[in-house]
């Protein structure tokens, strides 16, 4: 069995709260030890020779969380903009965020799409921070795109995935949350179709880059057969396989 390549991993950062409750702490804290773990997740990324990275670092229903956790999260984000700003440059990653960050202070927002414009050409890992982001949201949102550009039209899978907030970025290969739910959360839903998924009881805040490699290793290792029967590249094959062969058994069965 050949090792297959993971170019884009998504991750669901969580566990962070719980965390610092069981160590009688407020929630909060556990956010602040949590984001000190994001830039060497992406530095092994990087290294790792993986294309895209998506991290979910803020639902559109963590809304209903409380203003104290919500202001912290925000500032956290523009921390990490602020520090790593040098570093995500000079080893030429794109930054992006998805999502909807109307209501972040505009000097975030301002940081945000500053560090977005210089990146939008580099060629490296393609960073992607899903904020104010909802995967439901993104959907309606690429039909409406659609329709707006499109009356009257119907939609296709290629329609609908060039419409998303990133398209490029393609589909999740490896989809990782941490502390210990089973669940994708509202995150990537059109994204995640065909992704291995792997949940871990480590939360976000004790999640170390040897375990980030042990699951890429143990993943890349996988057989990934995309509804076939054999050991297929990605989706797109499959699909170019499924139509040949429903081709082939509708002439044997002297169907047109």
């Amino acid at each position: 069995m050949s090792e297959q390549q993971l170019n884009h991993i998504a991750i669901i950062m969580d566990g962070n709260g719980r965390w610092a409750t069981m160590r009688g702490r407020p929630r909060v804290w556990g956010h602040i030890r949590g984001s000190s773990k994001v830039a060497s997740i992406v530095e092994e990324a990087d290294r790792l020779g993986i294309k895209a990275l998506t991290l979910y670092a803020f639902s559109s229903e963590n809304w209903s969380r409380p203003f104290s956790e919500v202001r912290v999260l925000f500032a956290l984000l523009k921390k990490f903009i602020c520090h790593e700003r040098e570093r995500i440059i000079r080893n030429k990653i794109r930054f992006k965020i998805i999502g909807d960050i109307s209501e972040l202070p505009q000097g975030t927002q301002d940081l945000i799409h500053d560090l977005e414009q210089v990146t939008a050409h580099h060629q490296g890992l393609k960073l992607t921070f899903a904020f104010g982001y909802g995967g439901r949201a993104e959907l309606v949102h690429a039909v409406n795109q659609f329709i707006t550009h499109n009356p009257g039209q119907k939609i296709s899978e290629k329609d609908l995935n060039n419409c998303l907030y990133c398209p490029d970025l393609g589909d999740v290969d490896l989809l990782i949350r941490t502390g210990g739910d089973c669940r994708v959360s509202n995150f990537l839903l059109w994204q995640l179709a065909y992704a291995e998924l792997y949940f871990t009881e480590t939360k976000w805040p004790d999640f170390s880059v040897s375990e980030f490699a042990r699951i890429v290793d143990f993943v890349t290792r996988r057989e990934r057969r995309f509804g076939t029967i054999g050991e297929v590249s990605d989706l797109n094959e499959a699909q170019k396989l499924a139509e040949k062969n429903r081709v082939n058994i509708n002439q044997q069965l002297g169907m047109h």
